[in-house]
């Protein structure tokens, strides 16, 4: 299955590489604010400080509905300065390298550190699923492949932000934590562990409980061992710490993540107790759950480009194919090995934690994205290969009897993953060019 993987994060690499070079500058969520990051911490030596002034709704509404003109500048929005500091660090020298562009182009050359990181979570995802799953290798190979052609995945992995790389260092956090399950927390793995963790915290607080979720899994199921726990702990905290001490001093109180700060300067983001007062409470949850579902299959640009209606009914019905699936794929958990039942109750555990980070969300403010249950797409495609690999057991008996189970099954499972992956390729492409494309690229002059 290793070069099938090769040829899939080469079509990845290749697709991504589509969409960060034909989307037009800034048409990614937030993508000019982590851009302005990446400017000052390059230019400056510093990290920015987020400040009133930073969010200017009626500004970013006027760019968004005019579609980032040159004439408007994105200078001003810089109100993703609350962030931890990674992903920029590693982006400053790419925008140092790239100073005689403009700054548009610039843009669009930064988004090739999301793409490259975008191929080394593949590799990171099959080989935790690689060591769930090594007697089916459909698994892992098809997990893989719906991360690779997921389109708003495609989209926010083809744009300057975070997001990318933090869905990396927790894939890395979760790979060590389950060997770890598998064999034990030993000091090597506390080590590595306690560096990957610090690197969590410095990525994005997204991850930051499903991290220590996973770190606590591999202390429960990895031996129990309190000094190995706070040896991880305390390693983390020493890479990290100094950024948590920076943002009290530099906000206030005990304002660690920068949040206070941040919602006090979103002045004119739309809010759920206004939306409630509108809408009511019916209203909220069917607008959260409809936009959520489009959004994370691809809804584009500022959440503005939504597909064909009937590419989504296309999704749902997928959906609720794939939900029946799993249901049913776990009837057989009793088949499974330790790991695996250990594996899957982490990843739902992970799933839900994800899920939920999201409702609170959107207990404050109007965010009914898809692109934030991202940080359990791991999970999710997990599930989804469950799913499919039971349907093909289920293919794989209508076969003449007189193949072997397992050259029907094999049969089954490489008609599934061509139809799947062949399918979403082709979505991939038309969510690019009769979508994203015509609806956000300014007119000509």
């Amino acid at each position: 299955m290793r070069p099938i993987l090769g040829i899939v994060t080469i079509i990845y690499l290749l697709t991504a590489s589509l969409y960060a070079i034909n989307t037009p500058p800034w048409q990614t969520p937030d993508e000019p604010a982590h851009y302005n990051y990446v400017a000052y911490l390059a230019t400056q030596g510093q990290l920015p400080v987020l400040q009133p002034g930073d969010w200017d709704q009626a500004y970013l509404s006027q760019l968004t509905s005019r579609k980032f003109p040159p004439e408007l500048s994105v200078a001003t929005l810089r109100y993703e300065s609350h962030q931890p500091p990674l992903y920029y660090a590693l982006a400053a020298p790419m925008y140092l390298a790239t100073q005689n562009l403009s700054e548009r182009e610039q843009d669009v050359v930064l988004r090739f550190l999301s793409v490259i990181l975008g191929g080394m979570l593949l590799f990171a995802a099959y080989r935790i699923l690689e060591m769930i799953f090594p007697e089916r290798p459909f698994i892992p190979l098809t997990a893989t492949a719906f991360i690779a052609v997921l389109p708003q995945h495609i989209a926010m992995t083809a744009a300057v932000n975070n997001d990318t790389l933090a869905e990396l260092v927790l894939a890395a956090v979760v790979f060590v934590s389950l060997v770890a399950i598998r064999g034990g927390l030993g000091p090597r793995r506390s080590l590595i562990l306690g560096v990957l963790l610090g690197l969590a915290f410095l990525s994005k607080t997204t991850i930051y409980v499903p991290a220590l979720l996973a770190v606590g899994a591999a202390f429960w199921w990895g031996g129990r061992d309190w000094r190995r726990l706070a040896t991880i702990l305390g390693l983390a905290l020493l890479i990290s710490g100094w950024w948590f001490i920076r943002n009290m001093l530099t906000y206030g109180g005990l304002d660690i993540f920068g949040w206070a700060r941040h919602d006090s300067i979103v002045l004119g983001q739309p809010t759920t107790p206004q939306w409630l007062s509108q809408f009511g409470v019916g209203g909220i949850a069917s607008a959260f759950l409809t936009t959520t579902f489009l959004s994370f299959w691809g809804q584009f640009g500022w959440m503005g480009v939504v597909m064909d209606e009937r590419i989504y009914l296309a999704l749902f019905f997928l959906s609720l194919f794939i939900v029946l699936g799993f249901l049913l794929a776990l009837r057989r958990r009793g088949e499974w090995s330790t790991l695996q039942k250990r594996s899957t109750l982490l990843f739902g555990v992970w799933l839900a934690i994800v899920f939920a980070a999201l409702v609170w969300y959107n207990l404050r403010f109007v965010q009914h994205q898809g692109r934030y249950l991202f940080p359990a797409l791991i999970p999710l495609s997990l599930f989804l290969a469950l799913s499919l690999g039971y349907w093909a057991s289920l293919l794989a008996r209508l076969f003449p009897k007189s193949a072997t189970v397992q050259s029907s099954l094999n049969l089954s499972e490489s008609i599934i993953f061509a139809a799947f992956y062949l399918g979403f390729i082709a979505l991939d492409l038309i969510a690019l060019y009769w979508f994203i494309i015509p609806q956000l690229t300014l007119p000509s002059a």
